[in-house]
């Protein structure tokens, strides 16, 4: 089984939005807002449609900052992380979903590394969007 996951980093004014999750498995773990790939959507429409759904917040695609990939020998997981530009919206979320939104200064996020769901995928993410380490867009290509 190959598992896509796809989700932004939010920033405003030096703080990262963060998503405090409900699930049986990560309750309590914070984490980007992002999501799995439903079938018959893009990655784009997908990581705009989770990032709404975890925050309320409505989201341009600005860039690509962060590609990650796992393994367990029952299936393989692949992550796409977006640069955001915040277009409207107010955070709301899904209580069976999402405990709480935050948003967290860079420091506040690395002192709450235990308290993160995947500390590599989460500070890697934000560390190249700081470092602007982002591909464009258009890398992206839609096959037929």
């Amino acid at each position: 089984m190959t598992v896509i996951v796809v989700g932004g980093v939010l920033e405003c004014d030096g703080k990262y939005l963060l998503v405090q999750e409900a699930k049986e498995g990560c309750r309590g773990k914070w984490n980007l807002p992002a999501g799995r790939l439903d079938p018959g959507e893009t990655i784009l429409e997908a990581a705009k449609r989770e990032i709404k759904e975890e925050s309320g917040l409505s989201v341009e695609l600005s860039g690509i900052c962060q590609i990650g990939n796992r393994k367990r020998k029952d299936a393989s997981f692949v992550s796409i992380i977006f640069t955001t530009k915040v277009v409207g919206g107010d955070i709301t979320f899904n209580p069976n979903e999402i405990l709480d939104v935050k948003w967290f200064s860079y420091e506040e996020i690395l002192a709450m590394k235990e308290q993160l769901r995947s500390k590599v995928l989460i500070i890697g993410a934000i560390d190249s969007v700081r470092k602007k380490q982002i591909a464009p867009l258009d890398i992206v290509r839609f096959l037929d």
